[in-house]
Order: structure tokens, then C-alpha cells, then sequence
């Protein structure tokens, strides 16, 4: 981020005897206590009800049907995951709506509603390393997040012809039942379903041809390589899409809200542009596809969208651009357990910025160190280590800014040679995976052959301004 979907399959459930609590939810039965529960979280003590414990997804398949007129979400979210331990139940996060009904495995499951977690009951405990699959039937009216003390509005927003979709942190919850949280990544298959003249962008790729029925046109995506769920998107409204291929050959999409038109030549080139230029420095483009979409919401931010980077309501410039998709490879394929991490995200793409610059000719990354380095003790950036970004003040400028000074005072203490190696190798060798800061501090001073202790501990860990190096 610059601080800057779903197959719908239409249950009909055979309706039993069991009471049901008045909502359609059965009543919880008594289980064995030797049987584990789901816990309510993943673990993040930052974030201590984001995700879920118990299993991990593997895939999401997601059908959704949106009218931007009633501003109103219809869908099913089927879940695939294995189970990490044996489940008399399991929680899901999901924010609003009304939940009609829920399966595991093919069979009707209890549910019950405690704030943002959804809790399935199914009718047999699954069995600990089992695959199972949870049906959750839905709809109602998305809402947004509001979250002052981070980004301020996230999640599912509604827009006059459609909806602007970016869920970091943990916005994903507000349209589809999910384990909200990067430590579980999964793919996703996404069909979406909006009135005739509009389209719907999801991570991805097309799988179909859009079909139109009865004034309705269905839009199909798929996204097969893992992803965390903030990614995850189904902006929908009018735009003007631009699509072909990059130099290297990398399948490109770029859409535009009518009112930005202007910039769709712009933001199509660029993100190829500058997707091969990454390639080239970082390693292979981890995904099958790129591109850009700026939509009509001010939102005030961009966000690095898997696939299809979003921009909210602004005109790109490149420096943004070149941010957000260098998120592709850290933050996207390289993606944290935990948001303390933050900076591996934030900072690592921040300082693409400075390498695009330099590249461009524009400015050398040093240059860039230095001035920021000019910064006055009593600026917020040192008084913020962002080795631990905290969870009421994720987006805070040092995790990206400081962030981004470790990394080249790290290319002065190794040199370019090692630190362009290190920066290639780390992509590869984490390659759809997870990372942590650790992780980073062990292969950097693998690469460099000594002890680099001293220098993250200054610049990730240590209040106050570094000596000028």
C-alpha cells in the first residue's frame, strides 16, 4: 500500500427437524471436550481476532451478485481447507450481513454470530489433516470499516455505479465469510454477477467470456497462485479497459473510471513498463498477470491490489506506480505472518520508488537517504522503529520511510553487487510463501558473510536518528 472473487453457487437445502434459534442458525450441541474448537483468532497478538485458528484454507470460491442501486450483496463463499486440528467447530471472520444458511462437507451445520465471528457447528466433528469444504449462503449491505488510528476507511465501498474494493488490513471480512489474516494465504476462483453495462474486476484472470442474461452480465476470475485475503477485490462499476501484453510478454489489463480517461494510455504503459523493469532487478514476475485500475472513489490511497493494483479516485503518478507493483513480489508473493512486519512490505516498496527514480535518472536512490537523513531529530520518523510496526498506527510514514533507509544502508554496508543478488535471491527463495524480519536479517548477513546485527538494530529497532553513515 502507498500511503499514500468468488463462486456463487445457489444452495437449496433440504430443511430438517432441528430447532433453529430464529435466525436460521441451528442451536450449539454439546461436544466432547476431547474434540477442539477453532479458535477465534490466528495468533496476531496485535490483531488478536483477525483470522482463525484450527485449519487453513486452500481455496475460496466465491459467487457473488451486486445491485449498486439497493447496495446489495448476494453471494455463497464456498471454503476449502484442511483441517490443523480435530473441529467440533470453527469461526470465520465476516463483518455484517445476514448469513441463510451454512454446510460443511454437504451437510446443513449450526452456525452462531458473536460481533465478526461467524461460528460453523458441523453435524461430525472433522477429523484433524482432513480436507473439508464450508458453504456459507449470504447477503445484505456491505459496510465499510472505519478505522481512524490506520487507514480510515477500508473494506467494501460502495460507489454511485458500483464498489471500490481494498481491504487492508482486514477488510476482507466485510463481503465474504473468510480467515482474514495474511498468515493463510489461499487461491481464489471469483464469478460476479452485476447489472448489463457495467464490469466487475477481480484478482486474476478471466476464465470466460463475460455472458449477459436477463439484463445481468457475469463476470469470471480466477487467481491460482496463493494470496492473502487484504488482496483479494471485486471492484465493479464503468470503466474503460485497455488489455495486451508487456515486452516480456506478461498478460496486462488496465481499466479506467469515464472520468480518468485521460490516463488509461498512462497507466497501461507504465505498469508494463515497470513490471519488466522489476523482473529484470527482482526475478520473474510471480503472477499471471498485470496491470492497474483507477476508479472514481477518493479514497486517498492505492493499494497493491494482487494482479490488478487500485487507485483510488487520483490520476497515478509513476513513483506510485512503481511502488505498488513492486508489491507484487514483497508484501504479495513474500507476504508477513504477522503485522509487526510490516516494514518488509512498506519499506521494501518504498524503496523501489527510489530505485525507479534513480533508474529513470531522475534521482539517485543516495540522494534520496540523504535528504530524508536531513530530517531533524525531532521528526516522527525517529521516534517510530519500524522493525515493530504497531497495530494503532500500522501505516505510520517511518515503516515506510525508514523502512527504506535500512534497505540502503544496507546496499552501502554490503555493496550493489551482494545487495542486488540478496534482493533477487529473497524473492526467489520465498517465492509464494511467508516471511518475517528474522528471516531477512539471517539471509542478508549470509550474503555479506558477517555480522549486520549493529545496523538493523539502528535503523529497524532503536528510537532516535542514525549517525549519517
Amino acid at each position: 500500500m502507498r500511503s499514500c472473487l468468488l463462486v456463487i453457487v445457489v444452495l437449496s437445502l433440504v430443511a430438517g427437524c432441528s430447532p433453529t434459534n430464529g435466525d436460521g442458525s441451528l442451536p450449539p450441541r454439546r461436544t466432547s471436550s476431547a474434540v477442539a474448537t477453532g479458535a477465534p483468532g490466528i495468533g496476531d497478538e496485535d490483531f488478536p481476532l483477525d483470522g482463525n485458528g484450527g485449519y487453513d484454507v486452500r481455496r475460496y470460491r466465491l459467487k457473488l451478485a451486486y445491485d449498486p442501486k439497493r447496495r446489495h450483496l448476494d453471494g455463497t463463499a464456498t471454503v476449502e481447507a484442511t483441517a490443523g486440528q480435530s473441529l467440533a467447530r470453527f469461526n470465520l471472520d465476516l463483518s455484517g450481513l445476514t448469513v441463510r444458511s451454512a454446510e460443511v462437507d454437504g451437510r446443513r451445520a449450526a452456525f452462531t454470530r458473536d460481533g465478526d465471528e461467524l461460528t460453523l457447528i458441523p453435524q461430525a466433528p472433522v477429523a484433524k489433516g482432513a480436507r473439508f469444504t464450508a458453504t456459507v449462503s449470504y447477503s445484505g449491505q456491505p459496510q465499510r470499516v472505519k478505522d481512524g488510528a490506520n487507514l480510515g476507511t477500508y473494506g467494501f465501498l460502495a460507489t454511485p455505479d458500483g464498489a471500490y474494493v481494498v481491504c487492508q488490513p482486514n477488510g476482507a471480512k466485510t463481503w465474504f465469510p473468510a480467515n482474514d489474516h495474511p498468515a493463510d494465504k489461499a487461491r481464489f476462483d471469483f464469478e460476479i454477477t452485476v447489472p448489463k453495462g457495467l464490469t466487475a474486476l477481480a484478482n486474476g484472470e478471466m476464465t470466460k467470456p463475460p455472458a449477459t442474461s436477463g439484463g445481468r452480465t457475469t463476470f469470471t476470475w480466477s487467481e491460482r497462485h496463493p494470496m492473502a485475503t487484504y488482496l483479494a477485490t471485486m471492484t465493479l462499476g464503468r470503466f474503460e479497459v485497455r488489455q495486451g501484453k508487456t515486452a516480456r510478454g506478461v498478460p496486462l489489463l488496465a481499466a479506467v473510471d469515464p472520468r480518468f480517461r485521460g490516463s488509461l494510455d498512462k497507466v497501461y504503459t507504465l505498469s508494463g513498463q515497470i513490471t519488466d523493469y522489476w523482473s529484470g532487478l527482482f526475478g520473474e514476475y510471480p503472477f499471471g498477470s498485470t496491470g492497474g485500475v483507477v476508479d472514481d472513489y477518493a479514497a486517498g490511497y492505492a493499494l497493491e491490489t494482487q494482479t490488478k493494483p487500485m487507485y483510488g479516485g487520483f490520476d497515478p503518478d509513476e513513483s506510485i506506480m512503481s511502488h505498488e507493483l513492486a508489491h507484487q513480489w514483497f508484501g504479495n508473493s513474500l507476504t508477513i505472518k504477522r503485522w509487526r512486519d510490516l516494514w518488509l512490505n512498506e519499506g521494501f516498496a518504498t524503496y523501489a520508488e527510489w530505485l525507479w527514480a534513480e533508474h529513470r535518472g531522475r534521482a539517485s536512490a543516495e540522494s534520496t537517504f540523504r535528504s530524508y537523513l536531513s530530517r531533524p531529530a525531532s521528526d516522527a520518523i525517529w521516534s517510530y522503529p519500524p522493525g515493530r510496526a504497531k497495530p494503532d498506527d500500522l501505516f505510520h510514514e517511518s515503516v515506510y520511510i525508514r523502512g527504506a533507509m535500512t534497505l540502503h544502508a544496507l546496499r552501502r554496508a554490503v555493496g550493489d553487487q551482494v545487495f542486488f543478488k540478496l534482493l533477487k535471491a529473497w524473492a526467489s527463495e520465498h517465492r509464494y510463501g511467508h516471511v518475517t524480519t528474522q528471516q531477512f536479517i539471517a539471509r542478508a548477513e549470509r550474503a555479506a558473510g558477517k555480522d549486520l546485527d549493529a545496523l538493523f538494530d539502528t535503523w529497524l529497532f532503536t528510537a532516535g536518528r542514525p549517525k549519517a553513515p
